[in-house]
């Protein structure tokens, strides 16, 4: 199906806006730009509902990581550590990791040793089945839940430190580069990436899409940390940080330099990946309706319902009141 120049201006107006957001981490920016885009990738069927809760998807797209204060077993469904299984835990045979989660636990030992290296992969696929049985008994307010927590899971599998246990570069002397890849370059570079990618396209495997997005990103982490290395020995260390003002607060922050140095010897890689996740955000979505039946969803009711808002703000004041803590897996 082709776009329509009225949505190719929805389109625009909806980049236009996501340049006033201010990158923290991909865990806000990234998270909330890639839900935003993937509501562009669907079809005109989908689109209106969809487009009407843009802002819910949009601001509710880093709920996940909130939780993970308030949650338990919340924090291993961001990650995968796919070097911790060696080099053919992606392969479908053999020394494999199983797509079934219960085959993966057997596996493995017990689920406390799957989960301490995380499961993200198994938990889109979850999350997929979810939203799909969501569609299937026409519940709007679920749709959206569903729809937002699995965009952000989705797309925390394509970043290339989210497969790896060096996830910060913390065994290698690079701590730090975890901000530097997800939030800092996005930060100084979104405005010149182009980032849309025509509607999403239904997927025939839906698991698989998610391994296949693990390993795509895997695959990028040898380059994450090298090109990042070539950087630090071309410039100094005074060239490599600086202080900057965010709120009322000075912090200390990759340069400038160093950024667009470091993004410049990536080659798109980060522009690439966030097409890559708002593309298959969209195929997720699209894909639980299609499986659903298609659900008319015109007849939905467009707005979240007062129960879900009281529900939303009832998490709110819980994450309010938590002690920050340790968590297991990934710190970020």
């Amino acid at each position: 199906m082709k776009f329509s120049l009225r949505l190719g201006s929805w389109l625009g107006l909806a980049w236009l806006c996501l340049l006033t957001y201010r990158a923290q981490a991909w865990g806000f920016y990234g998270h909330r730009l890639l839900n935003r885009l993937a509501v562009y990738t669907l079809p005109p069927e989908m689109l209106p509902f969809f487009k009407a809760n843009i802002e819910y998807l949009t601001a509710n797209a880093t709920r996940p990581d909130a939780r993970r204060t308030l949650v338990p077993g919340e924090a291993p469904r961001h990650f995968l550590d796919v070097d911790a299984y060696g080099d053919s835990a992606l392969t479908t045979h053999g020394r494999g990791l199983p797509r079934a989660y219960a085959d993966a636990v057997a596996r493995v030992g017990g689920e406390d040793s799957l989960l301490r290296h995380g499961i993200v992969p198994w938990q889109i696929a979850r999350m997929e089945r979810q939203l799909q049985a969501a569609f299937a008994a026409r519940d709007a307010d679920q749709i959206l839940r569903l729809a937002a927590d699995l965009g952000h899971y989705v797309a925390d599998a394509c970043v290339p430190l989210h497969t790896t246990r060096n996830y910060n570069g913390q065994l290698t002397g690079q701590t730090g580069i975890h901000g530097l890849w997800e939030s800092r370059l996005p930060e100084l570079n979104a405005e010149s990436y182009d980032l849309l990618t025509g509607q999403a396209p239904y997927l025939e495997r839906p698991t698989e899409a998610a391994w296949a997005a693990v390993a795509r990103a895997h695959a990028a982490v040898d380059s994450v940390f090298a090109m990042e290395h070539l950087v630090s020995q071309e410039l100094s260390e005074d060239r490599k940080y600086a202080y900057e003002l965010r709120g009322n607060r000075t912090v200390r922050v990759y340069s400038r330099e160093f950024s667009q140095a470091y993004h410049r010897r990536l080659g798109g890689q980060v522009e690439r990946q966030l097409r890559y996740a708002a593309r298959l955000i969209g195929a997720c979505w699209y894909t639980a309706w299609v499986d659903a039946g298609q659900p008319d969803l015109s007849k939905f009711q467009l707005h979240p319902s007062a129960a879900e808002q009281a529900r939303l703000a009832l998490e709110d004041k819980q994450q309010a009141a938590t002690v920050p803590r340790a968590l297991p897996g990934h710190e970020e």
